[in-house]
């Protein structure tokens, strides 16, 4: 009887160690990944698209126009800055809501508030209540990533997450590429009221569908009930502060390209909302083939014997310098608005391909049960820098405008988010730590639930 333990203890050791080292079975090696998680990762692809149709329809609808004459420059900066705001505060919480609640119920409840306050924006009349409804929509908004990545935790093995969260996060380039042409249609076809209700009626709907179908793998149920890990305790582990901090740099970039391209076309080669609508779309399907791109290359590289730690180190630095590189050279090479549209494509791509591959940082790091509360508190600091550098920009397009051109005001800022962007990658290349499980965080759950 005795033999038989050692034996049985001994297999069990190897099937773990197997399972580490392959890194695509599930729990122990015991089951392959189900197949249902292609449409789970669907469900988290398709709210990420309705994310940015909600983010990008006060952009483009406020591009020319009605809109655009009650909302000035530096007015449009500070309502975005409104926005970011409630996102920062959202995200402080919103992780540790939906590791608590589980991701069917965290993930319904974010989109079910944020479309309601998308739909709110058909009643504004004024800048104060656009910014007080814009608001109220990032306070939605922020869930939408870690109940994505949660997701991606749970239905995903290591060596799929960049692959999966690329897919995911794709549709924030989707919805960007969508939005232009579909907001420039409906708000010239039936005005900037209807639009916001077409684009509500699409989130109810996959409210409904989510609800009905979405489940919590059966070998994540334990591990996801687990005693949640205190937020202090989370933002004194350097990979957690590291991750926070370098966010405040590289996120505003991405939100100055999806906020700022229609006002750019329009302000600086006089563009219409119609033109904008067609044409804008370009530097957002090149970000996608990022989102994809991005975590497929780390994954080819794993294939070839990197280890996943250095896979996704490397993979951030050549994307990271790629869009850091793209902006800082971009008032040098952009000689009208096809050039600049270009400029902004590779900017874009190299943003979304190192996000595919930082979003698979938590899952790599913390335990289960904490994932939706790292990216929670790392996505605060995406907030706080979307916070502070909309303004920045809005005050600096408006000034450098008024005493030289918009030319020089955009030059200008695309430089400085050149130079903020390798801020950030520094941060992540040399700061955060390695990208393994971290010891201590994972000693406090197991003694929490032993």
């Amino acid at each position: 009887m005795k033999e038989k333990i050692i034996k049985s203890s001994v297999k069990i050791q190897f099937r773990a160690f197997h399972c580490k080292q392959v890194g695509n079975k599930d729990f122990l090696g015991e089951n392959k990944p189900l197949k249902i998680r292609w449409v789970m990762i669907t469900f988290a692809f398709v709210a990420t698209v309705l994310n940015y149709l909600h983010r990008l329809s006060f952009n483009y609808l406020t591009a020319e126009g009605q809109l655009h004459d009650l909302i000035p420059d530096d007015a449009f900066g500070y309502i975005a800055s409104a926005f970011f705001i409630a996102y920062m505060i959202s995200n402080a919480f919103s992780g540790f809501v939906i590791d608590k609640l589980g991701t069917r119920i965290g993930y319904s409840l974010s989109m079910a508030f944020w479309t309601s306050a998308g739909i709110l924006h058909a009643l504004a009349i004024n800048p104060f209540q656009f910014g007080f409804f814009r608001f109220l929509l990032g306070i939605g908004e922020a869930g939408n990533w870690p109940a994505a990545i949660k997701l991606t935790s749970e239905w995903f093995p290591p060596n799929e997450r960049s692959t999966a969260s690329g897919i995911f996060n794709s549709g924030a380039a989707v919805g960007a590429v969508v939005a232009p042409p579909l907001i420039a249609w409906l708000g010239t076809t039936y005005g900037w009221q209807m639009t916001f209700l077409v684009i509500g009626i699409l989130g109810y709907l996959w409210l409904a569908l989510f609800w009905f179908i979405y489940y919590t793998p059966q070998r994540v149920v334990n591990k996801t009930k687990t005693r949640i890990i205190p937020p202090l305790k989370l933002l004194r582990n350097r990979f957690v502060s590291g991750l926070t901090l370098s966010k405040v740099f590289m996120d505003p970039i991405w939100y100055f390209i999806t906020f700022w391209i229609g006002r750019y076309l329009a302000d600086v080669y006089g563009w219409n909302l119609a033109k904008i609508g067609w044409f804008a779309m370009f530097p957002f399907i090149f970000s996608d083939f990022g989102n994809i791109l991005g975590g497929l290359f780390t994954q080819f590289i794993i294939k070839r014997g990197i280890k996943i730690p250095q896979a996704r180190k490397i993979s951030v630095g050549i994307f990271g310098s790629i869009m850091a590189l793209s902006l800082l050279l971009s008032p040098f090479l952009i000689k009208g608005p096809t050039g600049a549209l270009v400029m902004l494509a590779i900017a874009g791509f190299g943003y979304a391909a190192y996000t595919a591959n930082t979003m698979a940082f938590p899952a790599d790091v913390v335990p289960e049960s904490a994932v939706a509360s790292v990216w929670g508190i790392a996505s605060f600091g995406a907030g706080l820098g979307g916070m502070i550098f909309q303004s920045i920009s809005g005050v600096t397009i408006k000034n450098l405008s008024n005493h030289f051109n918009y030319t020089i005001a955009y030059k200008a800022v695309f430089i400085g988010y050149g130079l903020v962007a390798l801020i950030g990658l520094a941060i992540v290349l040399f700061l955060i730590g390695p990208l393994v499980r971290n010891k201590d965080l994972q000693a406090y759950v197991d003694k929490e639930t032993s």
